[in-house]
């Protein structure tokens, strides 16, 4: 049912800041910041040869991500985002096996434009897996 990886996200206080890190000392081709506002989070994308790393900062006090750096200041990994096919009849599979999609269980526009979900990540080892349709 997975596809290939499609990011490793990281939450970090100071987007600027972990961009340049990225850009400076690792050589890597960093973008342009991106607004979320639907997922209240502000983001930049790495771009690696094999996936990318999604570098995230809290668009306000009420992010998922502020209260993620409230535990961890210093920032930390916050999601693996995996691709499928057909994002609905993932989801209903992952429903029937006994998993849990967060939210509604619709589907929102990820940072690609593409629809996204996320799994509980109690269900998977204590990490939050994000699904993305391509």
């Amino acid at each position: 049912m997975i596809g290939r990886l499609n990011h490793v996200a990281i939450a970090v206080p100071d987007l600027a800041a972990a961009t340049e890190q990225y850009r400076g000392a690792l050589g890597a081709d960093a973008g342009a910041p991106l607004s979320l506002p639907d997922h209240g989070v502000r983001v930049v994308f790495v771009t690696l040869p094999n996936t990318k790393i999604e570098l995230m900062e809290p668009l306000g006090e009420e992010s998922p991500i502020a209260r993620f750096l409230e535990a961890s200041p210093s920032g930390g990994l916050h999601h693996i985002c995996y691709e499928v096919a057909d994002i609905g009849a993932a989801r209903d599979r992952l429903v029937e096996t006994g998993a849990r999609v967060l939210g509604d269980g619709t589907p929102k526009a990820g940072a690609h434009g593409k629809p996204v979900l996320f799994l509980h990540p109690k269900d998977f080892s204590g990490t939050l897996i994000e699904l993305e349709e391509v």
